[in-house]
């Protein structure tokens, strides 16, 4: 009979699946691994929020951990899982020495959710007012400590093709390290499509997106003092519903019903709230990995508006459900016309049935993710072996980062 391997999670934060798409992809993790039979142990230092998921509805085991604290150890070699999963690359750092010499033998794997230094890069590029260049990677401190953390685990869940290419063809990680794992849907078909509103029955432009995730308030603000203007201008009934978790003070200021501009706070229901949208409009100017606001558009059936960062990686060589543009004066009168065409837009929902069948089958990537894992559970001493880069920081790291930790540690007793 197969013993049942144990997965432990350390979370950056509890997952908040309707507050964000990091929150829905830590889900889709979750489903995988508990199909496939593993027991599930979800670990973090975060405080608990009044919307994290109740984990025990998925059978998975809550624990509160802290940082620079021993008790983790014990905790670790208690529970002696076989594989352990980082939740971004500031989990790792702060708990893979831990991991590494507590449990040698489990299998050490990083959900980059997004390549964190892409993003900040890009967002540096943009507030210097400056093209970002893929090359300005390299002088990234974030880039340092983020590579480094890939390196030292022995598999790197990649959420982006175009990230794929970032990390083999910049920083030269070896492909044996990474796996490509773009968010994980159902398929979808036209009699999908006659369970949702119809074109008649919807209204609005909305746009959804957490607050605490910079890129969506750049992009809000950018909606608010650039491109509505002209959307009204074209369009002077349009309104613009903005969701999303977390608003601040700054945001709320932003609400001008005379305009159409309406503020509206955490979405009850995001799902409910785009189903019942004719238009999403997502002109994002900085941000890595994929939207998953996007993806959620397509599931129902509205079509989008967004930027080439927007769109980027999510859609393959497919038409969009949509539009694509970076230009403002081309974004506000396809909006318009996505808003007004009936059959335009009735194509644009053709086009994300599409997109979500070739890009995102879950059938297609959950079997070989974990043929991939338990491959490595089998050999990971050879797997380890072949990556020198990756056990010569993960010497040099556990021994800074440990002596770091255990100060901290005794400064916290005093």
């Amino acid at each position: 009979m197969n013993q049942i391997k144990k997965l432990l999670i350390i979370g950056f934060v509890w997952p908040e699946p309707n507050s964000s798409a990091a929150g829905g992809r830590m889900m889709q993790l979750i489903s995988i691994f508990a199909a496939n039979g593993f027991k599930i142990t979800f670990a973090s230092p975060a405080l608990d929020s009044d919307f994290m998921v109740d984990l025990a509805l998925f059978g998975v085991e809550k624990r509160a951990i802290e940082l620079n604290n021993s008790s983790f150890d014990d905790f670790v070699i208690e529970l002696n899982p076989d594989v352990v999963l980082f939740d971004r690359f500031m989990i790792e750092e702060q708990f893979g020495w831990r991991v590494s010499e507590n449990c040698p033998k489990a299998i050490r794997l990083l959900d980059t959710e997004d390549l964190h230094c892409l993003r900040t890069a890009r967002q540096k590029a943009f507030k210097e007012n400056r093209t970002f260049e893929l090359y300005d990677l390299l002088s990234e401190e974030v880039a340092k400590r983020e590579i480094a953390s890939i390196l030292r685990c022995d598999l790197s869940l990649i959420i982006s093709d175009f990230e794929m290419k970032v990390l083999k063809n910049i920083f030269k990680i070896d492909s044996k390290l990474l796996f490509y794992l773009p968010f994980l849907v159902d398929e979808m078909n036209e009699k999908n499509l006659l369970d949702l509103p119809l074109f008649e029955d919807r209204e609005n432009f909305v746009f959804i997106g957490n607050f605490l995730h910079e890129p969506n308030w750049n992009t809000v603000q950018y909606l608010k003092e650039t491109i509505w203007p002209l959307i009204r201008k074209d369009f002077p009934e349009a309104v613009l519903q903005v969701y999303g978790a977390y608003p601040s003070q700054k945001v709320l200021q932003l609400h001008q019903p005379k305009n159409g501009f309406f503020i509206m706070g955490r979405a009850a229901d995001a799902n409910e709230i785009v189903k019942n949208a004719r238009v999403v409009l997502a002109p994002i100017r900085f941000g890595a990995g994929l939207k998953g606001k996007l993806l959620e558009a397509i599931q129902c059936g509205t079509p989008s508006v967004t930027t080439e960062i927007g769109a980027e990686a999510m859609h393959a060589d497919l038409p969009w459900n949509g539009f694509i543009t970076n230009d403002i004066e081309v974004f506000a009168k396809q909006a318009v016309e996505l808003y007004q065409n009936e059959s335009l837009w009735k194509q644009s929902q053709k086009n994300g049935i599409a997109i979500v069948n070739k890009c995102y089958q879950k059938n297609e990537f959950a079997a070989v993710l974990i043929d991939e894992i338990n491959a490595l559970i089998t050999d990971s001493e050879n797997h380890r072996l072949h990556n020198f880069m990756g056990s010569l920081l993960q010497h040099h790291t556990l021994k800074s980062t440990k002596y770091m930790a255990k100060w901290i540690e005794a400064k916290n007793k005093n």
